[in-house]
């Protein structure tokens, strides 16, 4: 099985795209109905989606992105039939064990966001190794979304500032935007400027929900296992044509860009 970097290649901007997202977020959709589609098993699907991500890093990191962070595994995943779900631990066990060493060699830094207290420990040491391993890198950091929820995150955070209130260290009149942010699980990471999701299907399906509020949508047609580098820099140029006015008008967007 190939590694996600099978080598180190030059920066390369997309060649359609002027200007580069710093964060983008992908719901990696359409994996079963790929297989499906073919007369294949699911699991062929999610083993070919694994090779789609594995090209998407790639290309993350030829396009001079900051962040890239994937949905891999949700928190209503886990009511899909259990041998679909061991399969998927099983390709998750493989993509970490596979190349962990590639991605630190080449500078990637993981941070994996997502409850970790229900999962068995097995899971929980390899995330752990992944984000030890690679925590000094700098070239691209890749945020896997894993056994996560944007609207369970969203509840963490609001009981943690509770917490604080009730104990007498926070005052309730201190809680601002900017603090409950800090209390999410991507704290310290800019917001996704685009957000991507494949299959067609158009909703966040829970993804992000505090983070995505000014984001950028792109979504396509093409199932999960069928992105690719071309696929990649369609959604970056989609994006590069849009305004981003974040409740101002064209005059004033134009300015504080």
């Amino acid at each position: 099985m190939p590694s996600i970097i099978s080598g180190e290649r030059p920066f390369e901007a997309p060649s359609h795209a002027t200007c580069v997202p710093t964060h983008v977020g992908i719901i990696m959709d359409g994996n079963g109905r790929w297989a499906a589609r073919r007369g294949l098993p699911r699991i062929e699907g999610h083993r070919r989606g694994l090779e789609a991500l594995r090209a998407t890093v790639r290309a993350a990191i030829d396009f001079g992105l900051d962040y890239l962070t994937v949905y891999s595994f949700s928190m209503e995943n886990w009511n899909r039939p259990i041998e679909e779900v061991a399969d998927l631990m099983g390709l998750l066990k493989r993509f970490i064990r596979n190349d962990l060493k590639a991605l630190n060699k080449s500078g990637v830094k993981v941070k994996v966001i997502g409850g970790r207290n229900d999962l068995k420990p097995d899971i929980r040491a390899l995330l752990a190794e992944a984000e030890d391993r690679t925590r000094s890198n700098t070239r691209l950091t890749l945020i896997v979304a894993f056994n996560y929820g944007g609207r369970q995150e969203i509840v963490a955070a609001a009981r943690a500032l509770a917490e604080d209130v009730a104990a007498g260290r926070l005052e309730p009149s201190a809680i601002d935007e900017n603090m409950f942010a800090q209390r999410l699980d991507t704290a310290g990471v800019p917001d996704p400027d685009l957000i991507i999701r494949t299959s067609g299907e158009q909703r966040l399906s829970n993804f992000l929900m505090w983070q995505a509020a000014y984001s950028e949508f792109v979504f396509l047609p093409i199932h999960w296992p069928d992105f690719d580098r071309q696929a990649f820099e369609t959604a970056l140029a989609e994006f590069s044509a849009r305004e981003r006015r974040f409740g101002r008008v064209t005059a004033q967007a134009q300015k504080v860009r």
